[in-house]
């Protein structure tokens, strides 16, 4: 969905003067795309009509042109569709309780909350109490170690109160500030699914209840969205799987629809892939505005603060651009972060961005090759060491030089980011993206 309407909103953009026709063929092409992401037909073409009357009789705002007011109006109609308002999250001591059928990726989002909240400084504890699926202890208890993340659970144990009441105990113990169960889940909402939840919804008795839902069920997700709400009561949704699902659309306005709010998608597989739901922030990003703010908060979650402040005085060494080699990936990689930049138009051929991954994978060898002394002064690399770094990190020399001159690359950007020139001229995009080799 987001790379399609992108495409579509560049097109229209290149438009010197779009007309009803153009705006017509812009109309179609969004259609297109939502029926496609398996949203209501009859909310795309609600939002299809209201998008037409109003870019074709309303009279355009003063300072703007048809085509900004046009793609205003755009923006303004999606954002209704998805949501509208962020969800408030949060930050103080509470228990979260995980709901969902199988498949939704909950255990996976347990871990993931877990990450998120001790990033923010809380004392975060993931509970395992799916009786029923027995890799499901072990998977969250993996992941919990992998990530050292904090974790409780019984192996084995079939009496879901006895886990509950054994994590309760921990919690308090150890002063906790949040609890987050990862409950049972079945292959559909019934009966019997339901007493279970209501059980542990009674020992519990969550703060939170927020219900797991996988972006691949489309409109479906009204239809889980409300038959949980009416069960057990939900005070929010978490929609995983967004990178990967054509009907993510269909499933945030799906969402929308029966009333409960989207609080955070999951748009990966790795445990920093949860963000926090902002309507307004993913409709920039689908028609290719950009999301720096989400951008500038994950730049933030990787970068250490000691090297940030070294950056911003002027210090820059072969070090600091390996590590931002590995906050690219943190980040999502390549791909991520430029779909958070205000790009419209610009689209960047997937072959080169798997080529920019795999440099960047090499480019990582040939610093480890590197002594000492040539990461913190790379200016003495001369031929000799070059054609060394090449034999010790099994690449070509001419490849060592690329990696030397991306760096000065980086380097002279970081300069004119201190003395304020980027900001004074506005950063082009070839400036913004040639110190990754791009």
């Amino acid at each position: 969905m987001l790379s399609r309407l992108k495409d579509i909103v560049g097109g229209f953009l290149s438009k010197s003067s779009p007309g009803k026709a153009e705006i017509e063929e812009l109309v179609r092409g969004i259609q297109r795309v939502l029926i496609q992401s398996d949203v209501d037909i009859k909310l795309v073409f609600e939002l299809s009509k209201r998008i037409k009357e109003k870019a074709l009789r309303e009279e355009i705002p003063p300072g703007l042109t048809r085509r900004e007011y046009v793609i205003k109006v755009v923006y303004d109609e999606l954002v209704k569709l998805l949501g509208q308002e962020k969800a408030t999250i949060r930050m103080g001591r509470q228990k979260i309780l995980l709901l969902g059928i199988y498949g939704s990726g909950k255990t996976t989002t347990t871990a993931k909350l877990a990450s998120y909240f001790r990033k923010r400084g809380l004392k975060a504890l993931a509970v395992a109490a799916d009786i029923h699926r027995p890799a499901a202890y072990h998977q969250l208890k993996q992941l919990c170690e992998k990530h050292r993340l904090d974790f409780f659970g019984i192996e084995n144990e079939k009496d879901i109160d006895r886990i509950i009441r054994g994590a309760l105990e921990v919690y308090e113990e150890k002063n906790y500030d949040i609890l987050i169960v990862d409950s049972a889940g079945r292959s559909a909402l019934d009966s019997e699914l339901i007493e279970e939840i209501k059980r542990v919804d009674s020992i519990l008795k969550p703060d939170e209840k927020w219900l797991v839902i996988s972006a691949d069920m489309g409109q479906a997700a009204y239809t889980q969205a409300k038959g949980f709400s009416d069960a057990v009561g939900i005070t929010g949704i978490i929609v995983t799987k967004m990178d990967s699902s054509a009907k993510g659309g269909g499933a945030l306005s799906a969402c929308h629809a029966s009333d409960a709010r989207v609080i955070f998608i999951g748009t990966g597989e790795k445990i920093e892939d949860l963000e926090e739901y902002d309507p307004v922030r993913f409709v920039s990003r689908l028609l290719g505005m950009g999301d720096l703010q989400t951008l500038l908060e994950k730049a933030r979650e990787v970068m250490d603060e000691e090297q940030a402040k070294r950056m911003l005085e002027g210090e820059f060494t072969i070090i600091d651009f390996y590590q931002q080699i590995e906050n690219v990936g943190k980040m999502g990689g390549i791909s991520r972060v430029l779909e958070m930049l205000p790009l419209p138009g610009i689209k960047m051929p997937k072959d080169v961005l798997k080529l920019q991954e795999e440099k960047f994978r090499k480019w990582k060898y040939m610093i480890d090759s590197m002594t000492k002394e040539e990461r913190m002064n790379p200016e003495i690399i001369n031929r000799s060491r070059i054609e060394r770094i090449a034999r010790g990190s099994g690449t070509k020399p001419e490849e060592v030089a690329e990696l030397l001159k991306a760096y000065k690359q980086m380097k002279r950007m970081i300069k004119k980011f201190k003395k304020g020139r980027f900001l004074r001229r506005g950063m082009k995009l070839d400036k913004m993206l040639s110190g990754f080799g791009l």
